[in-house]
């Protein structure tokens, strides 16, 4: 049986990927320090107490591991200067010494606008800022990990939503979790191209790549397509279709407070934090999959209706469905390819 460590199994795509994995038959190692509030969260897994920030937890929780999900971050931006690099070190760490493949969910903070607007996985990374700059660093990293001994997956997307992506735009910019949808407020800029990533497509396509893994180079990177807003329309519409098909509501479209955001950074890390990424929704900045096409045939990807209403089910904006037979939301279904 193959046997995964998953750094941050309690968050958004770090319990993805781990609950597929456990689905696909993987013993799961999950690193938490609050073992029993883990515990209530999910039973699949082998909960280990310690901390990301610790090597030798680190090191005691990834023994006879083949693979390391690297899907821990600060909460809410903050600290990022601080955390973000000892944490990929000591991910890296026990990488070299047990010889395992470390798997990254990437970002486009790594991208400036001499790589916009459509981006592969070879185009420049010249991040105009600190976060950006911080990700550059880890993958660098990761680079020479990958030259002593570690093998290395990058799987980089754009947005993520889905129902437990609680640190998202979707969940903290488009609605508000937990209350019926009156308002759809959008951050970007009108006619600007934007692209999102169904947590569940992503950790689907990186269990697929993790099973073609020995025939991969050691440093390995991918790009998602995921889910395309041309315009900046498509996916207020898409919540504002799925609420009204299941509520009878017609949801307002509202601009992003930005204001609020700029005036309330000086004292709030979050909104400073997201402030500075404003730039990803005045630019078109879009991923090219070719390299993953090629390498698996197709991306898994979810209808967007779809993808939008298991996200605002599990959200707590829109009750769970009682009777299957009326829409498949609530059944677990593989995701259609393309």
């Amino acid at each position: 049986m193959d046997k995964v460590l998953v750094l941050g199994a309690t968050g958004g795509i770090g319990g993805e990927v781990a609950r597929q994995l456990a689905a696909g038959g993987w013993q799961v190692i999950a690193l938490t320090r609050d073992v029993e509030k883990a515990r209530r969260q999910s039973g699949d897994f082998i909960w280990v107490q310690g901390d990301a920030m610790n090597r030798a937890d680190v090191l005691a929780a990834a023994s006879g591991c083949s693979v390391i999900v690297h899907g821990v971050n600060p909460p809410g931006y903050r600290r990022w200067a601080e955390l973000v690099l000892p944490m990929i070190d000591n991910s890296i760490a026990a990488a070299i010494a047990e010889g395992s493949t470390i798997v990254l969910p990437g970002t486009v903070y790594n991208y400036g606008p001499d790589a916009f607007p459509l981006v592969d996985e070879d185009a420049p990374q010249h991040p105009q800022t600190r976060k950006g700059a911080i990700r550059v660093e880890m993958e660098r990293r990761l680079l020479d990990a990958s030259q002593h001994g570690a093998r290395v997956l990058i799987v980089r997307a754009g947005d993520f939503f889905g129902a437990r992506a609680a640190n998202s735009w979707f969940s903290q910019g488009l609605v508000k979790p937990g209350k019926p949808v009156g308002t759809v407020s959008y951050p970007g800029a009108p006619g600007v191209a934007h692209q999102w990533a169904y947590l569940p497509d992503v950790a689907r396509t990186m269990v697929q790549l993790l099973e073609r893994r020995e025939g991969l180079p050691p440093f390995a990177r991918f790009h998602l397509a995921g889910h395309v807003d041309a315009d900046g329309t498509q996916m207020v519409e898409a919540i504002r279709r799925v609420v009204a098909r299941r509520t009878g509501a017609q949801p307002r479209v509202g601009n992003f407070p930005w204001w609020l955001l700029k005036m309330a950074a000086p004292f709030i890390v979050t909104f400073r934090e997201l402030q500075e990424m404003r730039y990803l929704w005045q630019t078109p900045l879009l991923l090219n999959n070719h390299r993953l096409l090629q390498t698996l045939g197709n991306e898994p990807h979810t209808p967007l209706d779809e993808a939008v209403e298991a996200t605002l089910v599990g959200m707590g904006n829109l009750p769970l469905l009682h009777d299957p037979a009326q829409n498949g939301t609530n059944r677990i279904k593989a995701p259609t390819t393309r």
